[in-house]
């Protein structure tokens, strides 16, 4: 018994120790992470950190080689550096964009300060024209990054190791400037982002309150390498990137929520940027989704005014996160045809272990409860195709979206095959606390979705 004691008060004090792990910075580089700020066929950002004895950065580069002779004739690249005192400690952020890169091509770079250097790691441009893409989609991560979310974008390289870029829909993080959970996001992700470009937005965890206004993350926007190509005072979080025949539009949906002028603004700027797209996909990315996954969630007027621009313009498919659930589908009618949507494809996702209850909305074509996901995307040609993978590598869900010359997509619906059935029970928590109406009206919902699809 007294064995047990001790046991138990030991796991105590080192998950206590755990969820407070400090990250400080030294001398070497950390937090390496690519970005953009141009062309991806031609440039590639990338954004690193020390500590303030390290004034400024600087970043080698070279064509990749199997030979390690290349190593002698790199070429330095100074870096924009800036100091941040985000929790109190003062650190500095620096930042270099390659220019004047061969497209289709990998390169080989290091950051540091010209003494203290990070490894070589390598990355590969963007075609200058039309070409498969392959990419990763994360809903958010938020809580338990390092224990628990790390499992979902681990096993997301595993699953596409060579993908184009990564994109986050969202509440990366819980509390906005906490800087161990910053951290905690950075080390789940390792190497792996100094490897793979992250094209994130922002949810309502990225924001703070100062005084009587909502602000992002003091860290934000000196970590992260992005396009600042969006609103004036949207910058890095309101952006997009043309990439090898797609156009991905990243909004900033809790700026929206906050007040009708950045509501109105970005409706503005994301007609302007879309009306006279030249490239065949568009994809859309923001955190607040226009459909929720559970009634009594629904970001009303983000949707009135967003939605009908989405339909104008052809938008394909857009990417959110936000409601901690799994959900897919169209907006129209139940029974009519999904297989020539009038409309984008709306996923809303989940990769980290944070669970809300789902509500089975009628416009959910696969849902999924209490569970962690990552997404993998492909692009080629005329195909749009979609796979949904749990952090236990099962294929999830999975649809394609063909385009025609006239820029209709037809909808064929893949996940009916699957062997992996719908993961609809809610969370044990929900299970414990929900009240007996509560769980009525939830099993009810359940069947109609049942039903609706033909399952027993």
């Amino acid at each position: 018994m007294r064995l047990a004691l001790v046991l138990t008060v030991c796991l105590c004090s080192f998950a206590a120790s755990a969820q407070n792990k400090t990250y400080p910075a030294s001398g070497f580089p950390d937090r390496m992470i690519l970005g953009y700020k141009g062309d991806p066929a031609t440039t590639q950002a990338v954004n690193w950190r020390t500590d303030s004895t390290v004034s400024q950065g600087v970043a080698a580069i070279h064509e990749a080689d199997a030979s390690p002779d290349f190593t002698t004739k790199a070429s330095l690249v100074q870096a924009t550096s800036q100091p941040v005192t985000p929790d109190g400690r003062q650190v500095v952020y620096h930042e270099v964009n390659f220019t004047g890169l061969k497209p289709a091509t990998q390169y080989a770079y290091r950051v540091g300060d010209g003494t203290r250097w990070s490894e070589w790691f390598h990355f590969t441009t963007a075609a200058d024209k039309p070409a498969p893409i392959s990419f990763l989609y994360f809903g958010d991560a938020q809580n338990d990054i390092r224990s628990l979310w790390s499992r979902a974008i681990r096993g997301a390289f595993a699953t596409l190791p060579k993908a184009n870029f990564i994109i986050h829909a969202g509440d990366l993080i819980n509390r906005s400037n906490t800087d161990y959970e910053w951290g905690e996001w950075f080390e789940a992700g390792g190497w792996i982002n100094g490897m793979i470009p992250n094209l994130p937005v922002p949810g309502n965890h990225e924001y703070f309150r100062d005084g009587l206004k909502e602000k992002v993350s003091k860290h934000w926007r000196p970590q992260f390498a992005l396009p600042e190509n969006g609103l004036e005072g949207l910058l890095e979080t309101v952006y997009f990137i043309d990439y090898q025949g797609t156009r991905f539009v990243f909004l900033n949906s809790e700026e929206a929520t906050l007040g009708k002028r950045h509501l109105n603004e970005q409706a503005e700027w994301f007609e302007n940027t879309v009306k006279n797209n030249p490239n065949r996909w568009t994809v859309v990315v923001h955190h607040h989704p226009i459909y929720s996954t559970k009634k009594g969630r629904d970001n009303d007027e983000w949707r009135e005014k967003m939605e009908p621009l989405y339909k104008k313009y052809k938008v394909d498919i857009v990417l959110q996160g936000h409601d901690h659930t799994y959900g897919r589908g169209i907006n129209m009618p139940v029974g009519q045809s999904r297989k020539k949507p009038d409309g984008p494809i709306y996923v809303v996702s989940v990769s980290g272990p944070k669970m809300y209850d789902i509500g089975l909305q009628d416009w959910m074509d696969r849902a999924a409860s209490n569970t962690q996901l990552y997404q993998v995307i492909t692009i080629d040609e005329g195909k749009l195709a979609f796979k949904a993978y749990t952090v236990t590598g099962e294929l999830y869900d999975a649809f394609e979206l063909n385009k025609d010359a006239n820029g209709s997509n037809t909808l064929t619906e893949l996940s009916d095959s699957l062997k992996t059935e719908e993961r609809l029970s809610l969370p044990e928590r929900y299970e414990k606390t929900f009240k007996e109406a509560e769980l009525k009206e939830y099993n009810e919902r359940f069947q109609e979705y049942k039903k609706r699809k033909g399952l027993k």
